[in-house]
């Protein structure tokens, strides 16, 4: 007992220990475990089906948007505050780092929708409408409709929800891109039917297995698009 009491006396003169403190390693990849809040673990994009995957979208993409939320172009209010004080080359070290992510995609979800809606929506992503002047997604977005370098990102991966949000967001003025504004003008010549349709099969197809962006192609595309060239300085 006399060795119990000298102990105890002994560690209340001495005070608490001194906790050491973390080590916390300062990379471009720690920096950015904030992202993972909203758009998952890697990037990999969030449950709720309207915060989407950033992994392995084409860097060229990824830095337009990041300019486009801090310079007024898009409107969400988190990434606002986040992207505001930051260069533009912390941004494209950004977007270079979540381009060069090379990560699996889960399997689609199981569509409801009648085989008329996604008989429309299949003809819209490969074939557009001539009669309403709507080119085929995969004019712009690549054959497989898994991007198009140097700016243009996939379509395939993406939730159904996700995707007409934003093309909603194109038709109300929500969300603009650098002039000419091509995704703006071709989302006004689509109906609420061809939104849901076309949201509806793109988020029913799986990704294939190499899903990277497909290369600069040598023809022009439809429409004179300002977010698939570089931003002047």
């Amino acid at each position: 007992m006399r060795w119990i009491r000298l102990h105890l006396l002994l560690s209340a003169f001495a005070g608490p220990v001194a906790a050491t403190p973390a080590v916390v390693e300062d990379t471009l990849a720690q920096r950015l475990t904030a992202c993972t809040v909203c758009h998952g673990k890697e990037g990999r994009a969030a449950p709720d089906g309207f915060r989407p995957r950033i992994a392995g979208k084409p860097a060229g993409y990824l830095y337009h948007q990041l300019l486009n939320f801090r310079d007024g172009r898009r409107h969400y209010g988190p990434m606002v505050r986040l992207v505001d004080p930051l260069s533009d080359g912390y941004l494209r070290e950004i977007a270079e780092h979540y381009a060069a992510l090379d990560l699996p995609y889960p399997a689609p979800l199981p569509t409801q929708e009648s085989a008329a809606v996604m008989q429309r929506g299949r003809q819209l992503a490969n074939e557009g409408d001539a009669a309403t002047q709507v080119p085929a997604c995969a004019a712009c977005h690549g054959a497989a409709l898994t991007g198009m370098l140097p700016a243009t990102p996939g379509l395939l991966g993406l939730p159904r929800d996700y995707l007409s949000a934003q093309l909603g967001a194109w038709i109300n003025g929500q969300r603009r891109a650098h002039a000419p504004d091509c995704m703006a003008e071709i989302a006004k010549r689509l109906t609420s039917a061809d939104v849901s349709a076309v949201s509806a099969w793109l988020a029913s197809q799986a990704v294939p297995p190499i899903a990277k962006p497909a290369a600069r192609p040598a023809t022009a595309p439809p429409l004179r698009c300002g977010s698939v060239l570089e931003p002047a300085p």
